[in-house]
Parts: C-alpha cells; sequence; structure tokens
C-alpha cells in the first residue's frame, strides 16, 4: 500500500491565522462570507420567520439541479458497487485495512466503487479501488464541520441535500456492503433494507462486513423485531454477513447474474 498524499495545509493570511472557509455545494466561501449552519439544516428549520416560504420555489430549482447534476454525473458509470463505514476509521486500523482490501477486489472484479467522499473507511474503499486501477467515486455533502473529498477519489460530486446523495448511491448500484460505522451508516444500511423490502427497488444484495462488529444489531433484529412482528423471517433474507472480500465480491457477482436476462436456449 503506497504511502498517502499529503493532504493541502488549510489558508492562512499574511499573520498565519486560519482563515474561515466553508464549502456550499461547489461554492467555496472564506472569511466574512462564511454563513453558520448548513442548506439542509435552513430547509428543515421550522422555527423564526416565515420569509422562507417565498423562497421555496427557489429551492425546489436548486433541488432538482443536484438531481440532474448527479444523473448526468453518473449515468456512464460502469457496474457500482455503494460501501459505506465510519469516517472516524484512522489508517492502519483492521476495518481501514478492510476498506482498502475491499475497495480493490472490486475493481478486479470490474466494479466501480462508490463512497461518501470522505475519511476512514471512504477513503479506504476509494484508495484500493483507485491504487487497484479500478473507477474510484465520492460523493459528499454539505456538513456543519468540512470534510473535503479525500484524495483517492476520481469523480466526485458534492451534495447539499442528504436525499438527493441518497437517490445516487441507491440508483448507480449493484450492491450495498456496510463496514463498522456510526448513525449515517446506520442510516444508509435501514434505508437500504427498506427499500429492497418494500420492493421501492430491484432486489440487490446488502452485506454487513464484520460479524462482530455487527453481531448485536443483528441479534436484536432476530430477537426482538422477529418475535414482536416487526418484521418478517424472510426480512432476514435481504441481509448477508461476511468477514471475507472475496465472499463478498462473490455474492454481489452471482446476484448480479440472476438478474441478468437470460436468451431463451439457456433455459
Amino acid at each position: 500500500m503506497s504511502e498517502p498524499q499529503p493532504p493541502q495545509p488549510p489558508p492562512v493570511d499574511p499573520d498565519g491565522v486560519l482563515v474561515p472557509e466553508k464549502h456550499r455545494g461547489p461554492v467555496v466561501l472564506r472569511r466574512g462570507q462564511v454563513k453558520p449552519g448548513t442548506t439542509d439544516e435552513r430547509l428543515l428549520d421550522a422555527r423564526g420567520s416565515s420569509d422562507w416560504v417565498h423562497t421555496d420555489p427557489w429551492r425546489v430549482l436548486r433541488i432538482q439541479s443536484e438531481f440532474v447534476e448527479g444523473f448526468g454525473l453518473l449515468a456512464e458509470l460502469p457496474r457500482s458497487v455503494s460501501v459505506f463505514g465510519s469516517a472516524r476509521t484512522p489508517p492502519g486500523h483492521p476495518d481501514y485495512d478492510a476498506g482498502y482490501a475491499l475497495g480493490a477486489a472490486l475493481a478486479r472484479a470490474g466494479y466501480a466503487a462508490i463512497t461518501g467522499g470522505g475519511p476512514g473507511v471512504m477513503e479506504a474503499v476509494n484508495r484500493g479501488a483507485q491504487e487497484a486501477g479500478g473507477l474510484s467515486v465520492g460523493l459528499g455533502i454539505e456538513l456543519p464541520f468540512e470534510q473535503e473529498l479525500n484524495a483517492w477519489v476520481d469523480i466526485g460530486l458534492n451534495f447539499r441535500y442528504f436525499f438527493a446523495r441518497k437517490t445516487m448511491f441507491v440508483k448507480y448500484a449493484q450492491a450495498f456492503v456496510i463496514l463498522p460505522g456510526g448513525f449515517g451508516t446506520l442510516d444508509e444500511l435501514f434505508e437500504a433494507l427498506t427499500l429492497v423490502q418494500t420492493r421501492k427497488v430491484t432486489r440487490f444484495p446488502v452485506i454487513l462486513f464484520g460479524s462482530a462488529y455487527w453481531s448485536g444489531l443483528l441479534a436484536w433484529i432476530r430477537e426482538v423485531l422477529l418475535p414482536t412482528g416487526k418484521i418478517a423471517a424472510r426480512d432476514l433474507e435481504l441481509i448477508t454477513v461476511t468477514d471475507d472480500v472475496n465472499e463478498a465480491v462473490a455474492v454481489i457477482a452471482a446476484a448480479e447474474a440472476e438478474m441478468l436476462p437470460r436468451h431463451p436456449d439457456m433455459a
């Protein structure tokens, strides 16, 4: 594994003081132009003046533009897999190494790797895919704290709105692989399961990587959700658990093969 490229130093003024910087979608704001909050926060905040109502038509156009940009940029991707995991995982951690190995294995199997484009597990997957000669995709999001796309993203797009970004993760993926992570990772996991369970998307693999990490959650699903009738027994079949990179890729490839239309002579 090659040494990571050093990050770009943050901007400073002539006195060496760190210059405030904020990313708003593709726009970079610095110094006095930096305002608190995010676009998502302002959209969802019902407090204060109702004058914001009059800006919603323009907000809808901005939302539409994010879908147009995403569809236009990603429509010609090759077969792709969306991978999720913690942004807080440092290089050298076993989860980072697993993400790197997974990204490389996906690339060798002909899949592009799509992540949130941030640090931690996302960086590891992008790095593995990029260094193995595959296509590395990062879909970033505007956050209160700045998070640049990592250096191993080949194709990157920053979003203001979570729901537009989520659509891209689902629309252009043949599978989801979920490595250990926190609330954001769990959000992506359960959204994927809900979409598959309710047949809002064509069924595709949802793979939990790291059996020890996910064992407690899986036990709760089996021992609480299932006995109380909150899910059906068949819903457990939507989840694959593995600790093996090659098995994860094999599950994805097998599911893809099942979805391919069969020639009548092959039936």
